[in-house]
């Protein structure tokens, strides 16, 4: 494999997001990943995409940019008797992940991963390719992903949704980019994965989050500010009735022939193939 291309300098990536993430930001993800309606919503989309690929046996697993690790354990269900590593560019983020028991970590970038060639059996990049800063780093990512699976192996993408989307949410993460489906698809294949299925994803709200941002835009209202935080208490009612609606969406992709037309996610699930 050509591993020649210009990589991100990691130092560089490392001070860029943690000059935008706070220990605050991370203390907020900690405690709102397990309950929170857009996390737990998002991992059962993500079950009812995986499982009927994954059947019961043991694998080694990589979450490649783990953040403060409440996808790590729910990821066991596809190891079995194999392992669950994660890995981050962040010091507070792993922090948070030994806080919850996790021991398979590594510092580094999803753009040059520390395992050898061949080290997995699923890769899972849950809305990382879009943070990473420098030109071409989401597909130097992609190489990785590619290097670091076996034979075969799996890798699930998930990323934010269309550009013209970009919000204060995006300001405050760092998000670098944003992709149409189709292009998210062809960034994957162009890295040499062959597409087992994509979908959008967080469809019922999307129209709303649209019109909303849309209208701020047109109006000249900034929309600042990270929507990872914990909602006020007078809206927590709204937790259970906006997980309601990713609870559908995740009954609706059990389908294997369904794909969403729009969202404001994008899910691509690919396999590793022998380059020719």
């Amino acid at each position: 494999m050509d591993r020649s291309h210009k990589k991100p300098k990691t130092d560089e990536i490392r001070k860029f997001i943690h000059e935008l993430m706070q220990t605050e930001d991370y203390q907020y993800l900690y405690e709102l990943e397990e309950r929170f309606w857009w996390f737990a919503g998002m991992r059962d989309v993500t079950a009812s995409l995986l499982d009927p690929l994954l059947p019961a046996r043991d694998r080694a697993i990589l979450d490649a940019g783990c953040g403060t690790g409440g996808n790590l354990e729910w990821l066991a269900r596809y190891a079995g008797n194999g392992r669950v590593a994660g890995i981050d560019l962040i010091s507070t983020a792993l922090e948070f992940c030994r806080q919850r028991g996790h021991r398979q970590l590594a510092q580094a970038s999803a753009t040059d991963l520390p395992f050898v060639d061949e080290s997995f059996d699923l890769v899972t990049s849950f809305d990382v390719l879009v943070q990473i800063p420098g030109e071409g780093s989401d597909e130097q990512a992609m190489r990785e992903m590619w290097r670091v699976l076996r034979q075969d192996g799996i890798a699930f993408v998930r990323c934010a949704a269309y550009q013209w989307m970009r919000s204060g949410h995006d300001e405050a993460l760092g998000t670098q980019r944003r992709y149409e489906l189709d292009e998210l698809c062809e960034k994957m294949e162009h890295a040499g994965f062959q597409v087992l299925r994509a979908t959008y994803a967080n469809s019922l709200l999307f129209p709303i989050a649209a019109v909303r941002r849309l209208a701020l835009k047109r109006l000249g209202l900034a929309d600042s500010g990270s929507d990872v935080k914990p909602l006020p208490a007078e809206l927590a009612w709204l937790n259970q009735l906006l997980l309601n609606a990713l609870l559908w969406e995740a009954r609706q992709l059990r389908n294997p022939k369904m794909k969403l037309p729009a969202g404001l996610s994008t899910i691509c699930i690919a396999q590793k193939v022998s380059r020719i």
